[in-house]
């Protein structure tokens, strides 16, 4: 369904969006943005796995329904590289990147790409991520999908030097992107920083500050998506 902006929250009129958070507080957070119809929003659950399962079932049954989903958004909140993404930021995803999807060497990490299968990366809609952009001041650049949250300063900056883009790191946006990219559909990652990506300092974190800025965002997302659907599909 298209979607239409009115009074800061979302409603439809033609094409299927499904939002899959990982938590309910996610999911939440989206949905006070967020008028329902034709506009699902699940928590898909935790990690890559999980969340390309779940997100794959929904993409499924709506296809098997007739009425198929013409966009995947895969949201929450994550960690942000520093300085590049402070706490409290918005980042939408220009590249969606497994980072530990590999293997370990003695020179280092390989991924499954350089061993000769599979894939590592899913790049969402480039009209759509800069019109995100516009709308709600979210950074772009490259979101890791990690399946092992990142808890030292030396992985922090291991993860930058081999993916120089990174601008956070969440656990669910590739499992998201897997499945979309099974059903053809299109995907988007748009993620609001809670804490800094490092050693773990849990009362640094500002969990309730980026669902609230979560919240906001979609609450300016429906001009956004209205005209991606109508040009760019």
């Amino acid at each position: 369904m298209v979607l239409q902006a009115q009074e800061g929250q979302l409603t439809t009129s033609a094409v299927r969006v499904l939002v899959a958070t990982a938590v309910p507080a996610e999911r939440d957070a989206v949905a006070r943005a967020l008028d329902l119809p034709g506009v699902d929003v699940i928590a898909a659950g935790v990690g890559p796995a999980l969340a390309a399962a779940s997100t794959a079932t929904a993409l499924t049954r709506a296809a098997l329904e007739g009425a198929p989903y013409g966009l995947a958004v895969s949201t929450g909140i994550a960690g942000g590289f520093a300085p590049h993404a402070p706490v409290g930021s918005l980042v939408v995803a220009d590249e969606i990147t497994a980072a530990d999807l590999g293997a370990e060497t003695p020179d280092g990490f390989l991924p499954v790409t350089e061993l000769g299968f599979g894939t590592v990366t899913h790049r969402p809609p480039e009209t759509l991520v800069r019109d995100v952009v516009s709308a709600t001041g979210a950074r772009p650049g490259a979101v890791l999908t990690v399946s092992t949250v990142t808890g030292t300063a030396v992985r922090a900056a291991r993860l930058r030097e081999r993916h120089p883009t990174a601008l956070a790191e969440a656990m669910e946006g590739f499992g998201v992107a897997e499945a979309a990219a099974a059903h053809n559909t299109p995907v988007l990652e748009l993620r609001a920083v809670s804490n800094a990506v490092g050693p773990r300092d849990r009362a640094a974190w500002r969990i309730g500050d980026a669902l609230a800025a979560l919240t906001e965002a979609f609450g300016k997302l429906g001009p956004v998506l209205e005209s991606w659907q109508s040009h760019d599909r």
